[in-house]
Order: structure tokens, then sequence, then C-alpha cells
């Protein structure tokens, strides 16, 4: 595995024990379709959440946060529509997050920044 990855599904891992940890239930980690992956689909009480996982070891090229890009945005929209034909149900409201994770030499750093795409 590259470094590279294994820093991503670390960043993945720690995303989820924090999102479990805030009350919101695990429905689906890492789902794929051709046009891409969601890494973390959640319920937060009756709102279904799509959240981005950022994991970076340092901050020389912006926080993990700044990485995720309009396009990135458009992307994850895009999925998360995939996903809603895939699984038909109605939710009570849809919200996307992103889950930063920093993970340095000395700490790591988690923040959740709800609803913000």
């Amino acid at each position: 595995m590259k470094v590279k990855d294994a820093l991503g599904r670390f960043g993945e891992d720690v995303a989820a024990q924090h999102l479990e940890q805030a009350g919101l239930v695990l429905v689906e980690r890492n789902w794929r379709c051709r046009e891409g992956e969601i890494d973390i689909v959640a319920l937060d009480g009756e709102v279904l959440v799509f959240c981005e996982v950022k994991t970076r070891s340092g901050v020389a090229f912006g926080t993990p946060a700044e990485a995720v890009s309009a396009a990135k945005q458009r992307r994850l929209r895009v999925l998360a529509a995939r996903w809603l034909m895939d699984h038909p149900r109605r939710w009570a409201e849809l919200r996307f997050d992103v889950v930063s994770v920093l993970r340095t030499r000395d700490e790591v750093v988690v923040d959740h920044l709800a609803g913000v795409l």
C-alpha cells in the first residue's frame, strides 16, 4: 500500500470513529460507482449525511478541508444523487459534511465541518 493510500485509510478510520462518537450512525463506507467514491454515508438522526474525508500530514499546502475543491464538491453531489437512486427511500433532509484529519508527528486533529458543501 502506498504511503498516501495508508494516510487516507487512516484518516477515514479516524473520521468514522469521530462521527460515531458524535452520535452519527454509519450507513456505508467507501461506496463506489463508476463516477467515483463517497467516503462515508451516515445518519445524524433523520438527516442523511454524505461525508468527504480529507487527510493530510501537514499544512504546507493548506488544511485538509481546503483540498475539497469546487470540482470535488460538484462530483460529491453527483455521487450522492447516484447513491440515492441506488437506495430508494425518503430522507427528512440531506447534508454534505467534510471531516478534516490532520496527522502530524505529534498529534491527530479532527475537524468536522457539518453542512459546508
